[in-house]
């Protein structure tokens, strides 16, 4: 808890508390004691009825032993070391009640408050519990491949450089690359996405994911301690210690209030003594003492935020802290980058138009040969459809933010945007291409244009049903992008945004946030890769990055992360802040209620200190329940289906025969025949083969495919 609330004083480690927390409400030891509080309570209640005044108030005191061993230690302990909570609070009523002969309203006291001081940590360990729970999806055992055959390991004594052996149905222990087998994995768990994601030899994989069928020898990249789940769990835990501007609201209110009411309180037995009876007055300072605690309100806070924290990383949105989480829940306008983020970064040709006397080979030859060494996204899409044996060019020149020239079988060749290399004759097809949301570059070889290359990042299924999510809850969306214009505006049409700027370099995305929070009330968001759009990201009010599982740059850096590839979790995650936002005022609101309709009738004597006891711990469990209301999360449904393209490709790949889903094991009468293609690497931008299995003479095993 904070100092300032219902805690001690004493600093704790809640990295360590959360994991030794008891898991079960009755196996807290403070719920425990004020169990015990509560019966001796109820039964000094029963033995004073029939006048049994000498039991009653033996029972009351145990009560008032029980109940206050689990505040008074810690908050004699921080007196000494001079912190003053709300823990001293309550210790210096409670031995004043005890002082003036109301042993009843002690023994209430105490048992109230323990109650509260146990809920609280019950429900903070429990929200930090679900964070560290990821750490639960690491198997108990690993099986890895060593010189002398099949070993079964501990996590812990993984190393990098093992080879993981993961048979299916099997949980991933640590990230790796894929050495052997072909498979798909469920990664709900880790990304928050239920769609499996196919992976073969080459392909990184993060631990957690589950191995859906076949099995697959894995190299580890990273120990079990240094993973990405640990990572998250790591990061979050840091976060969750960063506070918002409602909790420092809330702390800069609760700190100062703990002394100011002590000094409330001496006044009102001070000047009272002097003009009425002062055993009155105490006693009414004694309640005063207990209605003006600050403690729902600084717990109002920090319970919220740790809730809604530890629920949206379990559903892969991973927020860095209250300060992000309320800054989301402002936010009125989302930029969106157009490549990796509107699109899902796996761009492919789709036209090659040649020149006159020229053919569709020749062109490609040429722009692979350029291409070959090329890290560019649109580098890895031509070389992916190139044909296998491709010449590299000679004295290769990349001219930033136009294209790439060199030499290619002697003679001097070119690629890049149509406005660096003009197309002559076939501008009209460049428009054509453009208008369809096709990136476009020309090729020249030997001062003559030969034809051009259409490439398309085709648009992620979802971007549609994301933007139209967040327009109803009210955001308005731009898209900023470094592609041309026609392009741009083609698929931004497609996604439903209308708020366009295109032919952006890194600096200008952030020049263009700066006037869009300057032109719009309330907040900015940028969402990007974490990488490339760094300017746009630091400049925007909050920093989303996406797809960012595995990519500790933008982990580390972004204030949210979204760690999968589903963009519906950007309007999920603003959804969820804005509540997480509504229940932080709501509980600051009737925190600072309480506190200021309590005082008044606590001076003039019209409550008594059971009944603001009963009131004030109502008001903090009523505070905490509400709090923990922000855990809730509801998972996403299925990605929807992909949208059909709207050109037809003209360079057309082999006829594949249809292919087995996997759920459909093939028949035992015909074996499966591999067919190779070539897909881009999402991590690595280069091609890496992956196999697809047709679907054998036998048909398929069920009819969900159908």
């Amino acid at each position: 808890m904070s100092d300032a609330c219902c805690g001690t004083g004493e600093p704790r480690d809640d990295h360590d508390s959360a994991a030794e927390q008891p898991h079960r409400l009755w196996q807290v030891r403070e719920l425990q004691l004020a169990a015990a509080a509560g019966i001796a309570l109820v039964a000094g209640f029963v033995a004073g009825r029939p006048g049994f005044e000498t039991a009653a108030t033996v029972l009351h005191l145990g009560a008032a032993a029980a109940g206050g061993v689990t505040f008074v230690p810690g908050a004699v302990k921080a007196l000494w070391r001079r912190r003053i909570g709300v823990g001293a609070l309550m210790t210096i009523a409670l031995f004043g009640a005890l002082v003036l002969g109301q042993f009843t309203e002690a023994a209430m006291l105490a048992f109230l408050f323990s109650i509260s001081e146990a809920l609280e940590d019950y429900s903070l360990a429990r929200t930090r519990q679900g964070l560290r729970a990821l750490l639960a999806l690491v198997p108990g055992r690993v099986r890895v491949l060593r010189a002398e055959g099949e070993a079964i390991i501990g996590p812990a004594e993984l190393r990098v450089g093992d080879r993981m052996l993961v048979r299916a149905g099997d949980r991933i222990a640590s990230d790796g690359i894929v050495a052997e087998g072909r498979s798909s994995l469920d990664t709900a768990a880790v990304t928050g996405e239920s769609v499996p994601v196919e992976v073969g030899p080459g392909d990184v994989v993060f631990a957690g994911s589950i191995n859906a069928h076949g099995a697959l020898v894995i190299e580890a990249t990273a120990t079990v301690a240094d993973n990405s789940l640990a990572k998250v769990v790591r990061v979050v835990e840091d976060a969750q210690q960063r506070k918002g501007a409602r909790q420092r609201l809330a702390d800069r209110l609760a700190r100062p209030l703990v002394p100011a009411v002590m000094v409330l309180a001496a006044t009102i037995a001070g000047f009272g003594a002097l003009f009425g009876d002062p055993g009155v007055w105490i006693e009414r300072a004694l309640v005063v003492l207990v209605a003006a605690a600050p403690c729902a309100l600084a717990i109002s806070v920090p319970v919220t935020v740790i809730a809604a924290v530890g629920a949206a990383t379990r559903l892969g949105v991973l927020i860095k802290g209250g300060a992000a989480l309320e800054t989301l829940g402002a936010v009125r306008t989302v930029a969106l980058d157009k490549t990796g983020t509107l699109t899902r970064n796996q761009p492919a040709v789709v036209e090659i138009v040649p020149a006159g006397g020229h053919t569709r080979e020749q062109i490609h030859a040429v722009a692979a040969a350029l291409e070959s060494r090329s890290e560019h996204p649109l580098a890895a899409a031509i070389l992916a459809a190139a044909p296998v044996a491709v010449v590299t060019a000679a004295d290769v020149t990349t001219v930033p933010g136009a294209g790439i020239e060199g030499s290619v079988d002697g003679r001097p060749a070119r690629l890049g945007k149509p406005g660096w290399v003009t197309p002559g004759v076939l501008a009209g097809e460049v428009d054509r291409l453009q208008d369809t949301g096709v990136t476009v570059a020309v090729v020249e070889h030997d001062h003559a244009v030969i034809g051009v290359i259409g490439v398309r990042d085709e648009l992620r299924p979802e971007a549609a049903d994301t933007v139209a999510a967040l327009r109803a809850a009210g955001v308005r969306v731009a898209m900023l992008t470094g592609d041309n214009t026609r392009t741009a505006i083609a698929l931004a049409a497609r996604a439903g945004i209308d708020d366009v700027h295109a032919e952006l370099l890194p600096t200008d995305k952030a020049d263009h946030i700066t006037r869009l929070r300057r032109e719009r009330s309330g907040a900015v968001a940028m969402v990007g890769d974490g990488v490339n759009d760094a300017p746009a990201l630091a400049t925007a009010d909050i920093g989303i990055a996406m797809g960012a599982m595995g990519t500790g740059v933008a982990i580390e850096t972004a204030d949210i992360a979204l760690m999968g590839h589903d963009l519906r979790h950007l309007p999920q995650a603003v959804a969820h802040a804005r509540r997480a936002r509504t229940i932080m005022l709501q509980n600051m609101g009737l925190s600072a209620a309480i506190v200021v309709s309590l005082v008044p009738l606590a001076a003039t004597g019209i409550l008594g200190l059971a009944t603001v006891v009963f009131i004030h711990e109502l008001a903090e469990v009523f505070v905490i329940a509400n709090g923990v209301r922000a855990a809730r999360l509801r998972p996403l449904h299925d990605t929807p289906a992909p949208e059909p393209l709207d050109t037809a490709p003209a360079v057309q790949p082999e006829p594949a025969p249809a292919l087995a889903c996997a759920c459909c094991p093939p028949s035992n009468n015909a074996g499966p025949v591999p067919v190779t293609q070539a897909r881009t690497n999402l991590l690595t931008l280069a091609p890496s083969p992956i196999t697809l299995t047709p679907t054998p003479a036998g048909g398929r095993d069920c009819d969900c495919c159908d």
